[in-house]
C-alpha cells in the first residue's frame, strides 16, 4: 500500500532546506522522526542551515547538510546520491527552490531571463526526475508552484513563467511514476510573508495582494507546510495535482 502510517525514520530531501518555507518543512518532518537532507544554496547560507539542523536534531530527527547551486544538474544527481549514501534510502522529496522577479517585460535582459529560467524550470524538471531514479517505490514528490499561474497580471512574466511548466512535468511525471506507485504533486501558494516577496514589492502592491485573500493578509508558511505534509501522509490519493492554496487569491 503506498500510504505512509507514518513518517518516522522516512527520509525527506528538501531542497532550500534552510530557511523560510523550506526550513519550516525540516523542522516539521523532523519532529515526526524523520530523517532530512537539507539543500541550501550559497555559502552565504551555511550559517542558516547549521542552525536548522540544530533544531532538526533537538526535535528528535536526524538531518545532513548539503550546499550546491542545483543549477548545474549534476549537483541534482549528487543531492541524491548524498542522500542515498547518507541514509540508505529516500521516502520523500521536495523541491521548493525559486527566485521572484518582478520587472516589466521590457526591462528583463536575455540573461535574466536565462537566470530565471534555470532556477525555477530547470531544476524542477531535474529534481523531479533524480528523484524518481533514487527513491523507494510508493514515494512522494512535491515541487512549490506559485499561484501567478492562475492570475492574470504583469510584470512577473519570467517567474510565472518558468514556474508555469511545472504543472505540465507533474501530470507527465503522475503517470510515468505510477507503476511504482510514486505520487507527484505541486503546491501553489499565493505571495507569501517570506522577504523573497517584499524585496520585490512597494507598499501599494504589498496593500493589493493582502486585500485578494482570506482576512486581508499574505500566504503564511505556517499554512504551506502542513499541506505538504498532508500530501505525504493521509493526503497520499491525490496524485498529478496543483493545488492552489492561496485564501481565495485566484483560482481558475
Amino acid at each position: 500500500m503506498a500510504k505512509f502510517d507514518s513518517l518516522k525514520d522516512k527520509v525527506v530531501v528538501i531542497s532550500g532546506g534552510a530557511k523560510n518555507l523550506g526550513g519550516l518543512l525540516s523542522r516539521t518532518y523532523a519532529e515526526e522522526g524523520s530523517k532530512v537532507v537539507i539543500h541550501y544554496h550559497s555559502l552565504s547560507d551555511q550559517k542558516t542551515a547549521e542552525e536548522t539542523l540544530q533544531k532538526v536534531v533537538a526535535s528528535g530527527g536526524e538531518g545532513a547538510l548539503f550546499q550546491a547551486d542545483l543549477t548545474d544538474t549534476a549537483k541534482i544527481t549528487k543531492l541524491f546520491d548524498f542522500a542515498v549514501q547518507k541514509f540508505g534510502k529516500i521516502d520523500v522529496a521536495i523541491n521548493t527552490v525559486g527566485k521572484v522577479l518582478r520587472k516589466p517585460i521590457a526591462e528583463i535582459s536575455e540573461e535574466a531571463f536565462d537566470l530565471m529560467d534555470k532556477i525555477n524550470n530547470k531544476v524542477a524538471y531535474f529534481f523531479i526526475k533524480e528523484a524518481e531514479k533514487h527513491m523507494k517505490d510508493n514515494g512522494k514528490i512535491i515541487t512549490l508552484a506559485t499561484s501567478l499561474l492562475a492570475a492574470y497580471t504583469g510584470y512577473y512574466s519570467t517567474y510565472a513563467g518558468g514556474k508555469a511548466p511545472v504543472e505540465e512535468y507533474t501530470r507527465a511525471a503522475s503517470k510515468e511514476f505510477m507503476t511504482r506507485g510514486i505520487s507527484v504533486n505541486a503546491v501553489a501558494p499565493g505571495p507569501m510573508d517570506t522577504p523573497f516577496f517584499y524585496a520585490q514589492e512597494t507598499s501599494e502592491t504589498i496593500a493589493f495582494h493582502k486585500s485578494q485573500a482570506l482576512h486581508n493578509q499574505l500566504t503564511k508558511i505556517e499554512d504551506i507546510a502542513p499541506i505538504i505534509k498532508f500530501l505525504t501522509l493521509e493526503g497520499w490519493w491525490i496524485n498529478g495535482q496543483i493545488i492552489f492554496a492561496n485564501g481565495g487569491y485566484t483560482t481558475r
